[in-house]
């Protein structure tokens, strides 16, 4: 669980919010056997590095998401490396938001699991560039360098007509499906649930999917991809497959050959965009059947679209 803004004063890490009890939070969350990431500005992280770092290891945190450094001059790069290293120290995983490029530093921190680096879905409150066309292309251009923090998981999703930038309120564009088949496609080793609790307690179908699907993975393979049009991933954790497709604005029909599953039979649960989705963008239907890896499905996405799909190993 991340506490983000409000915790403490975004320019002090040291003046707690008064109705923060963090030695509570703390305990009770290890009772619970929940990890907390504490959000705070590169600011004041600067400032007073060292001593953050220690409170945070002391309460029992489990990493820092750093946020609103913007650049990448030689003194943002050390302060990156810096942030990496103190973080290692005191066992402590980092998650850069508001940053630039993943350029090689996880490969020597490994404790840097994810990064932003992308116009990510948090845009869509203020801007109307995040379409289903960007979210097809990031894929190829962006996730090659390296693990991309997008933040997926819009519940509010709109057609191509009916989107509109609220930041109060805001919406994804495209449908539910295609929200859900982003943790599959996208790869980030600390994923991230963008909507409210609220909107996640009012879809437990929804959250059924989300509450399983891996963040790490053993096997990918690309069953499709056109760079701005659409991509279709499946992806291998322990003897389970998941699989997911996205579109653009284009609806489209794909068969997908399943012969990269192992000999068996799997209990297929997918996620597809439902008869209306192409006007009410929420609309989506859940089903199971038996596949086996000489079968080849077909699948439909709407406009804007998505499907995504678990295949659990039976016999």
């Amino acid at each position: 669980m991340i506490f983000d803004e409000g915790w403490s004063t975004p320019g002090d890490l040291f003046e707690i919010n008064p109705q923060m009890d963090m030695d509570e939070l703390f305990a009770y969350a290890k009772l619970k056997n929940v990890g907390i990431i504490l959000w705070v500005t590169s600011k004041a992280l600067d400032d007073r590095m060292g001593d953050a770092l220690d409170r945070f290891e002391k309460w029992g945190a489990k990493g820092i998401k750093v946020d609103f450094m913007q650049r990448d001059d030689q003194k943002m790069v050390n302060f990156y490396e810096k942030t990496a290293i103190e973080a290692a120290k005191r066992h402590l995983l980092v998650d850069f938001h508001g940053a630039y490029k993943p350029t090689g530093l996880s490969r020597t921190y490994p404790n840097v699991v994810t990064r932003e680096g992308v116009q990510g879905l948090e845009h869509s409150k203020w801007s109307t560039n995040v379409t289903p066309q960007h979210d097809v292309t990031i894929p190829f251009i962006r996730m090659f360098a390296g693990a991309m923090d997008f933040t997926p998981g819009a519940m509010r999703n709109a057609t191509k007509d009916n989107f509109r930038p609220v930041f109060t309120e805001p919406m994804s564009q495209g449908t539910r499906c295609h929200q859900l088949a982003m943790y599959v496609v996208y790869e980030s080793p600390l994923q991230m649930l963008s909507d409210s609790p609220s909107q996640y307690d009012r879809e437990p179908v929804i959250m059924d999917f989300l509450s399983q699907v891996p963040t790490t993975w053993d096997k990918t393979k690309v069953l499709n991809a056109s760079i701005s049009h659409y991509v279709t991933v499946a992806r291998k954790k322990g003897s389970d497959w998941y699989i997911g497709s996205m579109t653009n604005w284009s609806p489209r029909d794909f068969d997908l050959k399943l012969d990269f599953l192992e000999a068996g039979t799997y209990e297929m649960t997918e996620y597809a965009d439902g008869v209306n989705a192409d006007k009410v963008a929420s609309d989506y239907r859940r089903s199971s059947r038996q596949v086996k890896a000489s079968e080849t499905i077909t699948i439909h996405l709407a406009p804007g679209g998505g499907w995504a799909a678990k295949l659990r190993q039976i016999k």
